[in-house]
């Protein structure tokens, strides 16, 4: 099967990067120049990375991999719907759409044609392109094209573990980066290592809460595309979504170059919480801080004086 990604920020070209070592692959990016990628220090793109800025170059590919901002996913997927709709597609990005509340594969469900697959779950960009050690989750409603694509994009370092409930893997990968948000403001804040754990496991009962509610199951956000997911951003300074939370909560700047998908997805959360009446109070205090609603003595005001309940 010819491999084509679309997108050469640092998550797609570390897929190319690893399914190269298989067979050759196509890595289309509007602005991708050379064999160095910006995101990805010290890394070179493999001679069996073809580069190419014509997207008509991915044609020939018989699976596309689309590493793009989720923001961004629903636009190109209209102005490129003929030449995706055809083949199996599989959304390598994280988040919930702001303007209309979906996930990546129900974007990509509009186009019609072969189930779309959503690839998520514990992983660093940089981890995959040095070739360590990864497991991911792929999940896709059809279970026979799910396990043609498992054998074609597992490698001897990138373990994919297979499901059809896309939406509680995709559910468990957006709603990560809005915790991890959160735990890096608690860091940030100076509020300490068990103030982080509390933040963690509250959220991942409200990641279970909003997950459910959607018909998802509840083991698959205890596997990696929810709780494993969960544990890796909300703990590391790689996270983008971790190190935006902490300069929030340390009053500081932030690169605004660098995409932070969390913030958005917050807000799209935020507002289904409201039209669904579901209870996401982090989910809720992270919209509101990213949007400079609330300060953050208020959040951890809110947050603190919630009534006792059990667990």
């Amino acid at each position: 099967m010819k491999i084509a990604v679309l997108g050469a920020g640092a998550f797609g070209a570390a897929l190319a990067i690893s399914l190269a070592a298989k067979g050759p692959v196509t890595l289309w990016g509007r602005g991708q120049q050379g064999r160095t990628v910006r995101r990805l220090p010290g890394i070179m793109l493999p001679d069996n990375v073809s580069i190419t800025a014509e997207i008509a170059e991915t044609d020939e590919a018989d699976a596309l991999l689309l590493s793009l901002p989720m923001q961004a996913l629903a636009g190109f997927a209209a102005e490129q719907a003929s030449r995706l709709r055809d083949r199996p597609l599989v959304a390598c990005c994280k988040g919930v759409d702001l303007l209309s509340g979906l996930g990546p594969v129900e974007i990509l469900q509009k186009l019609g044609g072969p189930a779309p697959a959503v690839l998520t779950g514990p992983s660093f960009a940089a981890d995959i392109a040095r070739g360590l050690p990864t497991a991911l989750t792929l999940a896709c409603a059809d279970d026979t094209l799910g396990e043609s694509l498992q054998a074609t994009l597992s490698t001897p370092v990138l373990r994919l573990y297979r499901t059809t409930d896309y939406i509680g893997a995709e559910i468990g990968g957006a709603l990560k980066n809005v915790m991890a948000i959160a735990a890096g403001v608690v860091i940030g804040a100076g509020l300490g290592d068990s103030a982080r754990a509390a933040l963690m496991t509250r959220g991942y009962a409200e990641m279970q809460r909003f997950a459910l509610a959607r018909g998802a199951r509840a083991e698959t956000l205890g596997g990696l595309s929810g709780l494993g997911d969960l544990v890796l951003t909300c703990t590391s300074d790689l996270s983008r979504n971790f190190r935006f939370g902490h300069a929030l909560g340390a009053g500081q700047a932030f690169d605004s170059d660098t995409t932070v998908e969390g913030a958005a997805t917050a807000k799209a959360v935020a507002q289904i919480a409201r039209a669904e009446a579901l209870d996401m109070p982090i989910s809720t205090m992270v919209a509101a801080l990213v949007d400079g609603k609330v300060t953050l003595a208020d959040a951890m005001q809110s947050l603190l004086t919630r009534p006792l309940k059990q667990e």
